[in-house]
């Protein structure tokens, strides 16, 4: 069904590059939909005021890199159409069922973020949390970011981020960088996701770097903030 749309528990599905929607491993790939929808309630708690601040004045379209199971979906208005763009189709089933239970319209691609196959100069909003860590290729999925958004458009992003150096959570990110990458299908602990969305070419670029109090170490140091295209 290449090119195709089909239905399924009421959201649209794009089969744009079928080759991607099946790159998720059949083990991690369950095995990580099943992890993030039970630490769902944990990640809200420590990011939820955070993220509700950022995203609360989003427009009725938004444009998603990675919503996995549907994490943010309780920060949109209901009646807000999503386009979400996740490879990993192991996450689909509890976005789809997320997405119903918060009144929001679901267009879910099986794309990867460097290559959305959205329109140029098309979009308003785009919204990445915790997923520049996984993509192959930061620089060109900031670059589809820009693509796809028109001029004064807005990216919203919460990522983690590298460690000072010579620090001890720098130490641990190194310790854990390969085991960790393996199990969270690509998570890079220690990229400068920072420098690469103020190299990206965006107009204007706000960013706040924190500490974050979690359990979860290896991802406490973050950023958060927007990113704007020219107007």
């Amino acid at each position: 069904m290449t090119g195709a749309a089909r239905t399924l528990a009421g959201m649209t599905t794009h089969d744009l590059r079928p080759d991607l929607a099946t790159i998720a491993n059949p083990v991690r790939g369950r095995l990580n939909a099943a992890f993030f929808r039970l630490v769902d309630g944990y990640v809200h708690r420590r990011l939820g005021d955070r993220k509700q601040a950022l995203f609360a004045d989003l427009p009725q379209r938004v444009v998603e890199l990675g919503p996995g199971t549907g994490a943010n979906l309780r920060y949109f208005r209901p009646g807000t159409h999503l386009v979400a763009i996740e490879p990993n189709p192991h996450m689909h089933p509890p976005l789809a069922r997320a997405a119903a239970a918060a009144g929001i319209t679901l267009d879910v691609r099986a794309v990867g973020a460097e290559a959305t196959g959205l329109p140029s100069a098309s979009v308003d909003a785009v919204v990445c949390t915790l997923v520049l860590c996984t993509v192959p290729d930061p620089a060109a999925a900031l670059a589809e970011v820009r693509r796809i958004l028109r001029p004064g458009g807005r990216l919203l992003l919460v990522e983690h981020v590298a460690a000072g150096r010579g620090t001890f959570l720098a130490r641990l990110q190194r310790l854990l960088g390969r085991p960790w990458r393996w199990a969270f299908e690509g998570c890079h602990l220690h990229r400068h996701t920072a420098d690469a969305v103020h190299a990206a070419g965006f107009s204007e670029v706000r960013l706040e770097h924190y500490r974050l109090r979690s359990v979860f170490l290896p991802v406490n140091q973050q950023v958060s903030g927007t990113a704007i295209v020219a107007a």
